[in-house]
Formats: C-alpha cells, structure tokens, sequence
C-alpha cells in the first residue's frame, strides 16, 4: 500500500505524563492549542470523555508505545480527517514512528496544507455542513500493526509521522456531502469545524498492515463542560457549608489600631 508521509506538525516527546491519554498500542489525548494544555479525561460507565472549550483550536495527540511503525486511521465526528469520506477503518491513517509522538491538528486539504481542528457548536461543524451531523462529539483512532517481512530488509523504507493511501486520499468526498445537514438548530452538542489554513507538507511512502482489521480502536468522546456536567459524568463539586461559630475558638487577640 503506498502511503503519504506527513512532515509538519510533529511533536517528539522525550517524556509525557499520560494521565489524560487513552489506548493500548498509543496513547491517544486531546490537546488544546488554543490554552496550551493536554485535556483530562473524565470515565463514565466505561467510556473515556473529555471538556473541549468553544473556539478553541485543538489536535489529536497520537503516541506510539511500540517499537514497530503504527498506522493511526483517525476519524473526528465520524469523518476520515484526510479524505474527508465518512469514516470506516480501512480508509487512509498516519502512520507513528517507533516511540514517537505526533499531533493531527486538522483536516488534510492537500500534500501542503490542514484546515484547523477548532470546538464549535453543531450546526457549524464541519461533519454537519457536509450533511453528516449523527456522529458529532466522537474522536476514533484505529490502530494497525505493520504486516511484518518475510525475510530482513537491507535498507527497509523510511517512514515518519504521518501517511495515508495513495488511492484513498485522492478519494473524492462521500455523496453525503450533497444532502442537506440534518441537526438541530438548537442541538448544543460541541461539534468540530474547519478552520484556517495551515502549513502541513506530506510526501507518499510504504505501508503494509498485518491485518483487515485494526488491532485496536480507541474512542474519546467530547462536548461542552455544561452538558458533560448535566449528564453526570463530571462530577459535581460538594457545595461549600457555611462556617459554624466555635464558641471557644482559642485566646483573645489585639484589636486593630
């Protein structure tokens, strides 16, 4: 399979906390540009959730634990982030170099340029503009393993941070695209849009997966703090009680000049 090799918006980490990623094969989190800090991750009933801020641009951080290349096929509100198709796993992904971290930071336009990934209410994301408004408020990364050689390479193929298929990403747009977006207009759910133009240069490369399906599949879901907090799943703070008088609260003190 010929893959796109993307060279920009790379992050290396020599070291990371991970409290707030989710995954087996990668830690993946959702780090917000605009503030400048790794958002946490709230579980509720078994699922990973994090707050997204309105406004604020954001990538999906992607860390490979392996020792081995990792193809990340990633879908945001149930969009292929680089065909822009509604997303199955078998579509195009970045592939993660050995220990490496990499942030996808918006939607791929070209071999040179990503429009921004940014929080925004629902009728302005980029899924429901298209006509795709069902799976709003999901962030999916399906993780392959490399399908390994039959015998050593003397000089195996470089790979770097991010690739995709040749073929799927010069795939046009699904049809669903054409219809009429079918959300609310008083629908309040976070949604993501497309945002600016940034500087993103790929060049194709080599990738074979060792399998059909992924080895792994790591879903974070989002919204805003308001309904996350009117769901339950972040927990509401205990209410502050008054103070009760002590009537013996300790020795007397000088009263101010």
């Amino acid at each position: 399979m010929n893959v796109l090799k993307a060279t920009c918006a790379v992050l290396f980490a020599a070291f990371s906390a991970h409290a707030a990623a989710v995954g087996g094969l990668a830690d993946v989190s959702l780090y917000d540009r605009s503030d400048g800090r790794q958002l946490p991750i709230y579980w509720h009933e078994g699922r990973a959730y994090v707050v997204g801020k309105p406004g604020n641009e954001y990538a999906v951080r992607i860390r490979n634990r392996q020792r081995e290349d990792v193809l990340g096929v990633i879908s945001v509100d149930g969009v292929n982030v680089i065909t822009g198709q509604t997303a199955v796993a078998q579509q195009s992904g970045y592939v993660l170099a050995p220990y490496r971290q990499f942030d996808i930071s918006g939607w791929r336009k070209n071999l040179a340029s990503t429009a921004a990934f940014y929080f925004t209410s629902l009728p302005d994301s980029y899924a429901a503009r298209t006509g795709r408004p069902d799976n709003v408020g999901v962030i999916g990364v399906a993780l392959y393993r490399k399908k390994e050689e039959p015998a050593p390479v003397a000089q195996p193929a470089p790979f770097a941070s991010g690739q995709l298929s040749r073929k799927e990403a010069s795939s046009t747009a699904s049809a669903e695209a054409q219809n009429a977006p079918r959300a609310a207009e008083r629908d309040d759910r976070l949604g993501t849009g497309h945002g600016r133009i940034e500087a993103s240069q790929t060049r194709f490369v080599g990738f074979e997966r060792a399998s059909n399906d992924p080895a792994e599949t790591v879903t974070i879901y989002y919204d805003s703090y308001r309904n996350l907090l009117a769901r339950g799943i972040i927990p509401q703070s205990a209410p502050q009680r008054s103070p009760v008088p002590n009537p013996f609260p300790g020795f007397v003190i000088d009263p101010p000049a």
